[in-house]
């Protein structure tokens, strides 16, 4: 993580204590050129953190090497956008990332949990927090620590424990959910490649379909599950088989003469590597839909 550092304290102050900074001419582009250009001062970097221009401000959010009387104003921005930038700087401190996490726009807050900053003391606050798409990106942290793991396990909200049970890399995690009643919970447990050889079995063997036919999908399974999903009652699981890149040749040849036609079709007519498998998701970094859809200064969104 680059490391902020206090520049100028002692001839950038006034007798009044507040930061002077020297407005800087020229147009808006060739301000935000000399926001972007890597050569620039910090000094002017701090002044230009002052620009009457979002696009100029975001700029100087977006650095790395932004010092850190530039980036602290920016987290009180009142464009979203530019303090958006400043909760994915990897720079940014953790005083400041403990403010976004806790900002009135999504946007922001979502952008902190992609920082790669971020440290317990910010997760925490992440797995109290009301808003469900924060736990959920939270709960898809390669570092989430054990304790907050734990808690999320019973979080309220399925969805945050379907991700939770897609990504951990928690053994003990993996079986709490295993057992969840909501089943699709144990969906996203199916889609876990770090599952044991017993836990595919236990999800082989799951009531619900959904369950099974994700499972076939995304892992590798023993040749016994394999010879008991083949025969499977649900012809959706039989289906996810025949199209799945993890079902190995002779599992997919037996299919071929499935006594659903819709089954043995797809068992015929399946070609390595042409986007059968349903691999998992990456963990999601939160980005707007669209840069320029929603150019609001001063609103918020919750």
């Amino acid at each position: 993580m680059g490391k902020q550092q206090d520049v100028g304290a002692s001839d950038r102050h006034s007798e009044s204590g507040t930061t002077a900074h020297r407005p800087i001419g020229g147009s808006v582009d060739a301000r935000l050129a000399l926001a972007q250009d890597p050569t620039t001062p910090q000094m002017t970097l701090i002044d230009l953190a002052s620009d009457p221009s979002e696009l100029v401000r975001k700029a100087v959010a977006s650095r790395a090497d932004a010092p850190a009387q530039a980036l602290r104003p920016l987290t009180r921005d009142h464009d979203r956008q530019v303090r958006e930038a400043v909760a994915r700087n990897p720079s940014t401190s953790i005083a400041n990332l403990m403010r976004l996490v806790k900002d009135a726009d999504r946007w922001v807050r979502w952008a902190v949990a992609g920082n790669p900053a971020c440290d317990e003391s910010i997760r925490k606050v992440m797995s109290e927090t009301s808003d469900k798409e924060l736990r959920g990106l939270l709960a898809e942290s390669r570092e989430l620590e054990p304790e907050l793991a734990a808690k999320l396990i019973d979080d309220v909200s399925p969805e945050v424990r379907e991700r939770l049970g897609t990504h951990t890399h928690d053994p003990d995690v993996i079986n709490a959910l295993l057992a969840d009643r909501t089943a699709r919970v144990r969906k996203g447990v199916a889609r876990n490649p770090r599952t044991t050889a017993a836990q595919r079995s236990a999800l082989a063997a799951d009531p619900v379909v959904d369950v099974r036919a994700a499972l076939v999908r995304a892992v590798e399974l023993s040749e016994a599950d394999l010879a008991r999903l083949v025969d499977d009652r649900a012809v959706q699981v039989r289906l996810a088989m025949a199209t799945s890149e993890f079902v190995p040749p002779h599992i997919r040849e037996t299919l071929t003469r499935d006594a659903d036609e819709m089954v043995a079709s797809a068992a015929r007519d399946y070609r390595p590597g042409a986007g059968n498998a349903s691999a998992v998701r990456a963990p999601r970094i939160a980005h707007r839909p669209s840069a320029g859809a929603s150019r609001s200064s001063g609103g918020t969104a919750q």
